[in-house]
């Protein structure tokens, strides 16, 4: 179990707008997306002195798991979003809860079907589809947005009090002092995890420790290691037609034999240093040495790498090859479990971009001497030929 604090991340390290983590309003297995959907959760509308505001249901149908498993495991979640804005849920009136929330679906659906047998109002802001705690280390579940959606929405209109609870993860994006100067309204920050919203309303808006804390759990990490592996696997035929080319070019032209029977022990190693930085390093992420994820992502690279070496020497590469291996592709494994950063509520911006300021130059270095040790190799093969 680990207590939060309130500390801003990048998401991941390539500064992408794809980060997956932790909302204050889902689980840890979140994630983003960038593109609204039909809003088939909306079954009416409830009349407000502000204008009608759209009804929607807390109970999810296949159509939302169906969507939550696709946003979970590839590029889908780049078009699962609701429209931003106010919604009610049951039969709110003027005195019932506004509770904010990002306009990625996932987030939003975790947040709807936990407010069930509640009266209740929703201010999704405009996050530009990402979950509320990368939202918030990006500036768009902030005091500018949250600021602006109040206004849009005429919610001084639609309640009576002015109290807005807001996701505990949220915290280091919404300056509450300021938005209260602002529009009028207090915010409060509410409990982690959705499903604790009930109790945390029957306990007068008091949060138990356990409502503070976040748990990242083996089934949580494992969740989120499809949004690590599908990206590393898309890029990962590149990477075999630059190792096929590589190990097919002869002075006599590119050989396609040599290219496949020289290049298969580093193909079969890149997918090893996928498997390890995009799923063994997540998983075991508690459990490996080291705070730092590339020092965590190395460890695991040269654990894996010498693993395969002992099951099969006859298949691992000797001599300079050998030496290739053991500087690329634990330098792989290691940026790809860099990646992770941005799915975790370990890492601060800070931290971050301490860790890419001192991997990049080294991965960089690691790749180019490995590719030099291979030059090497063939020049060396050609001589004996």
């Amino acid at each position: 179990m680990q207590e939060i604090k309130f500390i801003k991340t990048e998401g991941t390290p390539n500064g992408s707008s794809s980060c997956c983590g932790t909302s204050g309003q889902e689980s840890a297995a979140s994630c983003c997306s960038t593109t609204s959907q039909v809003q088939s959760f909306v079954i009416g509308s409830v009349t407000t002195a502000a204008g009608p505001v759209p009804k929607i249901v807390t109970t999810w149908t296949s159509s939302d798991t169906w969507g939550m498993v696709r946003s979970r495991s590839g590029g889908y979640r780049m078009r699962y979003t609701v429209e931003p804005g106010l919604y009610a849920v049951g039969e709110p009136t003027p005195d019932s809860d506004v509770f904010v929330t990002a306009n990625y679906k996932l987030t939003f659906d975790i947040l709807r079907r936990s407010l069930a047998g509640m009266n209740a109002w929703v201010l999704a802001l405009d996050t530009k589809s990402i979950n509320v705690w990368c939202a918030a280390g990006k500036g768009t579940f902030g005091t500018e947005e949250l600021a602006t959606r109040i206004s849009a929405a005429r919610l001084s209109e639609v309640v009576a009090h002015r109290k807005l609870i807001l996701p505990q993860l949220g915290a280091v994006g919404v300056n509450a002092a300021e938005i209260r100067k602002r529009t009028g309204f207090r915010v409060a920050f509410g409990p982690v995890e959705a499903r604790d919203i009930p109790a945390y309303v029957r306990g007068n808006y008091k949060k138990t420790p356990e409502m503070r804390t976040i748990r990242f759990s083996l089934l949580d990490r494992m969740i989120l290691t499809p949004m690590e592996l599908n990206p590393a696997l898309q890029k990962y035929p590149w990477f075999a037609l630059a190792v096929l080319l590589l190990f097919g070019f002869q002075p006599s032209g590119i050989l396609f034999r040599d290219a496949f029977f020289g290049g298969l022990p580093f193909l079969a190693l890149g997918l090893v240093a996928v498997f390890a930085g995009a799923f063994l390093t997540p998983v075991l992420l508690p459990f490996v040495p080291f705070r730092s994820f590339a020092l965590k992502g190395l460890v695991m690279g040269v654990a894996a790498l010498a693993a395969l070496e002992a099951a099969a020497p006859s298949f691992f590469p000797a001599g300079l090859m050998r030496l290739a291996a053991y500087l690329l592709f634990p330098a792989l494994t290691s940026y790809l479990a860099l990646q992770f950063t941005g799915a975790t509520t370990y890492t601060g911006m800070s931290g971050v971009k301490k860790e890419l300021k001192l991997a990049v130059p080294a991965y960089f270095a690691a790749s180019g001497l490995s590719v030099l040790l291979v030059i090497a190799h063939k020049f060396q093969t050609w001589r004996m030929q």
